[in-house]
């Protein structure tokens, strides 16, 4: 890739996360650190499941190993092809590039569970995604997400840093939303959400752990 500064979202993205190699898709994790936290029971025993921002797909992966049918959406064209290249001998899966918005106002499709994993929750505002998050999941239906936790202070809607952006002049802003437990239960309420859980997930390094948030549509 050029080292020309990013103009859109999706492109600081495919720059900020380097390549990786292929994960192993052994387990689902919430955390970013292996080992640390819980696992894909969080989230029942669903047929479908929708990834909002799969990255490397390796959580999407694992879930269509155990036999669920699993759609990936990512803006990130790069991140795409190369979950697509990983993860080709995976049956019941699929990874599509959208941004997760447009996606759900698209794809009439109901799940019964989606979820994010450091990934489009973070970077979406939960006032445009959560209500189209309702509309496509089963009545009952399970919405998990997991974000880093926040510094004390930077609420709501926050200017992520990063190469190309961190203390320069850029026409280009890339935000994050982060919020407590209960400001998160409080915006899940707004839109109809049930049964809202938040758990903190400490790292075992003593830095910022893992904000885990569950919860059910009505039915």
């Amino acid at each position: 890739m050029s080292s020309a500064a990013p103009s859109t979202a999706a492109e600081y993205w495919d720059k900020y996360r380097p390549h990786l190699e292929r994960p192993t898709g052994d387990r689902f994790d919430w955390t970013g650190l292996p080992g640390t936290g819980p696992g894909a029971e969080i989230l029942g025993s669903p047929r479908t499941a929708l990834d909002l921002g799969p990255a490397e797909g390796e959580n999407a992966a694992f879930l269509a190993r155990s036999g669920i049918e699993v759609t990936a959406v990512d803006f990130s064209p790069v991140q795409v092809d190369r979950a697509r290249q990983f993860w080709s001998d995976t049956t019941g899966l699929e990874f599509v590039h959208a941004e997760a918005s447009a996606f759900l106002d698209q794809d009439l499709r109901l799940w019964d569970v989606i979820y994010s994993t450091w990934g489009a929750v973070w970077f979406t505002d939960p006032d445009e995604l959560f209500p189209r998050v309702a509309r496509r999941l089963v009545p009952g239906g399970i919405f998990a997400f997991s974000h880093r936790e926040p510094i004390a202070g930077q609420y709501g809607a926050q200017q992520m840093g990063g190469r190309w952006l961190e203390g320069r002049e850029s026409e280009l802003t890339v935000l994050r939303w982060q919020h407590t437990p209960e400001q998160w239960s409080d915006l899940l309420k707004r839109h109809g959400f049930t049964d809202i859980q938040t758990d903190l997930i400490p790292s075992p390094d003593a830095a910022l752990g893992t904000l885990l948030v569950t919860a059910r549509t009505g039915g």
